[in-house]
């Protein structure tokens, strides 16, 4: 195995790849626009993974760095998966410092709760509190 180098400096992220991922292969951001894409990177705290200075993952969280924060867009590629780097990825997001004490911490997943229950994810303990907005095709052509 590789080794995996996490940063958080935004600069090094490679966004072309970045936004080639979310908007071609990931099922829950289709065709979203370069645009966007840059503007939640400028507004969340970003993690890279890098193997051999090219980068490999990526995980984003949104949070107020007080109380709340919600880990979106967390992928592997796919030729770079089952060497541990996302546990790699996940361990950096929930030791990070400026995201401990927090009260709440959320995500939403399709097909990685083994992945996220590892660090203490659960389903809601209160489901009927939680409510949404959600547009899933907002990117799509209309």
């Amino acid at each position: 195995m590789q080794d995996l180098r996490i940063s958080t400096d935004k600069t090094e992220l490679d966004l072309a790849l970045i936004h080639a991922f979310l908007s071609g292969s990931s099922s829950w951001a289709k065709g979203i626009p370069l645009a966007v894409v840059q503007k939640s990177i400028e507004h969340s705290l970003c993690f890279g993974g890098f193997v051999d200075g090219a980068q490999v993952a990526f995980a984003r969280v949104i949070t107020d760095y007080a109380t709340f924060a919600n880990l979106v867009d967390v992928f592997v590629l796919a030729e770079h998966r089952g060497k541990g780097y996302s546990k790699a990825l996940m361990e950096a997001v929930f030791t990070h410092p400026q995201l401990q004490g927090l009260r709440r911490f959320t995500l939403a997943t399709g097909d990685a709760h083994d992945l996220y229950a590892r660090y203490g994810f659960t389903s809601p303990l209160f489901p009927q509190s939680l409510m949404e907005r959600y547009f899933p095709a907002i990117y799509q052509a209309v």
